[in-house]
């Protein structure tokens, strides 16, 4: 696979990943933006509400509709990459050249055409998704909250969406003048994976976006990097579970190997982290382990609310190095096959492709999988070493709330 960009119009990049064995395509557009609190939500709001509708296919009817008779469907995305907010959408489409341009066209139509009355967009639209969002950001899992607290001197912990007392703010004609701001001032990326011909969805980009107003493009995105914990010993946080369940999140900063990150030693070190707590923990327990190397953070999440002790305790043998060269091996492994994975999906290649162009990465999966393949137990020791444990974040049921206070009572 080859990965080429092409600058469009000013500010704005197609990303052309060619497969010429692709049997399905994808095809992507964000707008990037600095997330801040003061728009986040708004951010957030407007790919679902621009989705509902477009002058030419006025309702959600009509657009599903021409969306079938091409076999593709459009969704509306957000994404957070550090502290940067992209907000636009992602198309799954056949692979076939028939289905590109109404698809790049639909695509334009969405984002600068919208439904409107008057020059805004509709009431209802915007009242029925705001409605929605701020319902969902009622309910943060337990990860969402960690972060959240763990980030809590740093935009981070504004959350990919913002909150639900912004978006419960926002009403048609707010979010109408925010959009027709954003629109000359964001970086476009445009992503597509597939075996169309670069040069010829490069003329029917352009033409697709002709329209786009072009003012002074906003080039200093960026993210806020700490490499180390708020405080000296890692804060506690204990909250009532919203869903009756029992969570533990531990949240650490990567420390000193932000300094220069080895993406294949991240990802393989993740993987000897999943695979050494999986076996560690009582059957049903796996943990959820994510690493965001954009923020330089370390999460660990599972359903038991009980297993502090264990999880550092594990923590501190990996950074002794005190792990077997089976375990080592199967870590490489496991890292190295979830990449090669990616390749068969467009969609997924997408999303990866979109992660390392925010990283100034130029790698793609196979090149990335044959790294991991080289890991070597001191690159994991100093990874394990760096750490450092900022967040431990526990929900438990009411019912395990009140026992807990008789224990310390």
């Amino acid at each position: 696979m080859e990965m080429t960009r092409i600058e469009l119009l000013d500010g704005v990049w197609l990303n052309h990943l060619h497969d010429k064995k692709a049997e399905k395509a994808c095809l992507s557009i964000h707008l990037l933006t600095q997330l801040t609190r003061e728009s986040a939500a708004m951010n957030a709001l407007l790919p679902a509400v621009l989705r509902r509708g477009c002058a030419r296919y006025g309702d959600e009817a009509a657009l599903e509709a021409r969306l079938a008779k091409l076999d593709a469907t459009i969704e509306a995305s957000v994404r957070l990459a550090g502290e940067i907010q992209a907000l636009g959408f992602c198309a799954a489409l056949p692979a076939d050249a028939d289905s590109l341009r109404p698809v790049c066209e639909l695509l334009g139509e969405l984002l600068l055409n919208p439904e409107t009355r008057g020059g805004l967009l509709l009431p209802g639209y915007v009242d029925a998704e705001r409605d929605k969002l701020a319902a969902a950001l009622r309910r943060p899992d337990a990860a969402a909250r960690c972060l959240a607290e763990m980030c809590c001197c740093e935009d981070f912990a504004i959350g990919r969406c913002g909150s639900a007392e912004d978006a419960d703010a926002i009403r048609y004609q707010k979010l109408s003048k925010h959009y027709r701001t954003l629109l000359p001032v964001c970086p476009v990326e445009i992503f597509y994976c597939g075996n169309a011909d670069k040069k010829r969805l490069a003329a029917v980009l352009r033409e697709v976006l002709a329209t786009l107003p072009r003012g002074e493009i906003d080039l200093e995105l960026g993210t806020q990097l700490r490499m180390n914990a708020l405080e000296d010993q890692p804060r506690v946080l204990h909250e009532q579970s919203e869903d009756g369940q029992a969570h533990l999140v531990i949240g650490w900063r990567l420390g000193s190997v932000m300094e220069d990150p080895d993406q294949a030693a991240l990802s393989v070190f993740r993987e000897l982290v999943s695979q050494t707590l999986a076996a560690s923990l009582p059957q049903g327990h796996a943990p959820e382990v994510l690493l965001d190397i954009h923020k330089g953070l370390l999460l660990v999440s599972l359903s038991d609310d009980d297993a502090r002790e264990l999880v550092l305790s594990q923590l501190a043998l990996l950074r002794a190095g005190d792990f077997s060269d089976e375990r080592l091996e199967r870590a490489r492994r496991g890292a190295s096959e979830a990449l090669l994975e990616q390749e068969a999906d467009p969609q997924t290649l997408e999303r990866f492709w979109f992660s390392q162009l925010l990283l100034g990465l130029d790698y793609g999966p196979a090149e990335l999988s044959a790294l991991c393949a080289e890991v070597r137990r001191e690159e994991l020791c100093a990874v394990a070493d760096s750490l450092d444990c900022d967040m431990i974040y526990l929900s438990t049921p009411a019912e395990a709330d009140k026992d807990h206070k008789e224990e310390e009572e």
